[in-house]
């Protein structure tokens, strides 16, 4: 029999599901809507056909040995998502009391996306090894898992390590959480956006970002093939976004002294167009017993599997505890 463990990875419109092996093989995927159902029960009810549709797809007898769920305010110790913005069912859901009634394997554990994207870069990716690091995602907001001795930083309610909370300019963009200057609202693929914007008002550069503007609606991944075809302006939004998170990186690094950030999602892939200069404001502005100890790396998860690997890395962890 072949061990594997369920990954599930639920975003605001799609949940992906996958059979992963020990080795971080995906051997069978499947998908379904998020907001098709306002009623939780309904989407469970739904989640679990499509999990057992999954499941006898694959040409093989399987040794099951739990399901690992990536969230938006998943708290691992209750195993609930709590009051998340961007999903319908409101309040606090159990969702793995709800998941268990239907599939009694003996591990089912959820915490949210970026803490999964830890877990799975330290089983499956460049974290291998590590004992202490700090994974970035990048994706329309900032998250972040904090893993210190080889342990995922929770806090006393589940909740900790949300980093691109952390107010770093004062009375600054206007953040979804309805704060003011939160990080992820410049360190971000929307904050990259805000910024362009921002300069595209305040510059008298020429800019092809412009034209843009003119004719559809502005995002990250324009801003990007403008900058690597040479744009000042488009380069610019990306030296803005890399001193903001360099700045902040290098902050970070006095409360738990990492071996590594490690960049994960959209805004990661630009490479050295943004790795290289966080890196170079990082070390411009780290407390000197931190300066040179510190690398700033992508991720090494595969990008259109890598949701699916970090939640499933849940299992394992659990199972090597």
């Amino acid at each position: 029999m072949k061990k594997v463990a369920i990954g599930i990875d639920i975003g605001g419109t799609n949940t992906a599901i996958g059979i992963v092996d020990e080795v971080g093989t995906v051997i069978s995927r499947g998908n379904i809507p998020t907001d098709r159902h306002a009623d939780i029960q309904l989407y469970i009810d739904d989640l679990a056909s499509e999990i057992e549709r999954v499941i006898a797809s694959v040409d093989a007898e399987l040794d099951i040995q739990g399901i690992g769920l990536g969230a938006p305010n998943g708290n691992y110790y209750k195993g609930t998502i709590e009051f998340a913005p961007n999903l319908r069912w409101k309040g606090v859901v159990h969702l793995t009391d709800l998941l268990a009634e239907k599939f009694p394997y003996p591990i089912i554990k959820l915490t949210n996306d970026a803490n999964a994207a830890a877990l799975g870069e330290s089983i499956y990716g460049c974290a291998k090894g590590m004992r202490n690091y700090i994974m970035i995602t990048l994706g329309t907001g900032l998250g972040s898992g904090i893993v210190i001795n080889g342990d995922l930083v929770y806090g006393h309610d589940g909740f900790a390590g949300e980093l691109g909370h952390v107010r770093v300019v004062d009375n600054g963009r206007e953040c979804g959480c309805g704060r003011l200057g939160c990080l992820e609202t410049y360190c971000s693929a929307t904050g990259l956006v805000r910024t362009a914007y921002e300069l595209l008002g305040t510059s008298n550069k020429p800019s092809a970002l412009r034209e843009v503007v003119n004719q559809e609606k502005l995002t990250s991944k324009l801003v990007y093939k403008y900058a690597i075809e040479g744009d000042e302006l488009a380069i610019e939004c990306f030296r803005f976004t890399a001193e903001m998170l360099g700045k902040a990186l290098a902050d970070f690094a006095t409360f738990s002294s990492p071996e590594a950030f490690i960049l994960f999602g959209g805004l990661a892939n630009a490479g050295d167009l943004l790795l290289k200069p966080t890196k170079e404001y990082m070390e411009a502005n780290m407390l000197e017993i931190f300066k040179n100890k510190i690398r700033v790396m992508p991720s090494e998860l595969p990008g259109a599997d890598a949701a699916v690997l970090g939640a499933s890395s849940l299992v394992w962890n659990e199972l090597n505890k």
